[in-house]
C-alpha cells in the first residue's frame, strides 16, 4: 500500500517501536515473553482492513520466531463482513458503538487489556461531515475509546491516533508539526478536536497526520470517495 507522506505526528509515548515493528529475538526470548495485544479501532475500513492484513501476515511467516501478537478489531455493522473475518484467521472481531462506548467492556472480559491501540475509525468524508456535524464529532473524537482506556488500572496502553493534514488550512504545499493548525471544514475541526482530547487525556500516544492514502483493493471492499470535494 503506498501513500503520500504525513504531515506531522505528535506523540508521548515509550512503546511506539512495539507498534510499527519488531526486532528479531532469540528463542529464550520468545518463549518467555508474553503475546503483545494489539486493537485496531475500525478494522473494517480501508486502512484498518490493509492494517489487519499487514498483522496478519507477520504472525503467519513468523511461526512463533519473535513476532507475538494477539489480534482483535472492532466493527460497526453487526456482523462484520465475512471476507474480512475468513481472511484474518488470527484475528477476534468485537462489534463497538464509538457514540457510547458499548461494546468495550466485552473487549476487556474475552481479549484483556490492549498493549497497543490504533485508531482508524472516522467520518473522513468532508462532506458526510457538513451535512451531520454532530455525529462527525461523536465519531472522530474518540472520546468513549479514550475512557475506556482512562479505566485500565495500568494506564499502559498506547493509542496510535490516525489524524488528518486536513487540520491545516491548505494554502501552503508543506506543512510541519510546528505549524498552527487552521482547519477549513468540519471534518478537519473534529480532527483538531480528537487532537486535544487524546492529548490532555493520554499518558501514552501518538498522533500520525496522514495525507491521501491510497493503494490496492480491501479485502471486503470499502465505498469509494474522491479524495477532494467541493461543497457549495
Amino acid at each position: 500500500m503506498e501513500r503520500e507522506a504525513g504531515s506531522g505526528c505528535r506523540q508521548r509515548s515509550d512503546k511506539a517501536a512495539d507498534a510499527v515493528g519488531v526486532e528479531e529475538k532469540s528463542e529464550e526470548d520468545v518463549e518467555t515473553e508474553e503475546k503483545v495485544k494489539v486493537l485496531v479501532v475500525g478494522g473494517t475500513g480501508y486502512l484498518g482492513q490493509h492494517l489487519l492484513q499487514a498483522y496478519d501476515h507477520v504472525i503467519l511467516i513468523s511461526n512463533g520466531n519473535g513476532y507475538a501478537f494477539d489480534l482483535a478489531f472492532t466493527h460497526h455493522s453487526s456482523p462484520p463482513p465475512h471476507l474480512l473475518v475468513n481472511a484474518i484467521p488470527s484475528s477476534i472481531y468485537f462489534q463497538v458503538d464509538l457514540k457510547t462506548g458499548v461494546g468495550f467492556e466485552a473487549i476487556f472480559n474475552t481479549f484483556g487489556q490492549p498493549d497497543v491501540v490504533v485508531n482508524c475509525a472516522a467520518i473522513s468524508v468532508p462532506r458526510a461531515c457538513e451535512i451531520d456535524p454532530a455525529t462527525a464529532h461523536a465519531i472522530n473524537v474518540p472520546s468513549s475509546l479514550v475512557k475506556w482506556l482512562q479505566s485500565f488500572e495500568k494506564r499502559t496502553t498506547l493509542l496510535i491516533h490516525l489524524s488528518t493534514d486536513q487540520v491545516y488550512e491548505g494554502e501552503k504545499s508543506f506543512y510541519k508539526e510546528e505549524d498552527i493548525a487552521v482547519p477549513v471544514n468540519v471534518y478537519g475541526k473534529t480532527k483538531v478536536a480528537a487532537e486535544q482530547f487524546i492529548s490532555e487525556n493520554c499518558p501514552n500516544f501518538a498522533i500520525l497526520r496522514s495525507s491521501i492514502i491510497y493503494g490496492p483493493q480491501t479485502i471486503s471492499p470499502v465505498p469509494k470517495s474522491l479524495p477532494i470535494q467541493v461543497l457549495v
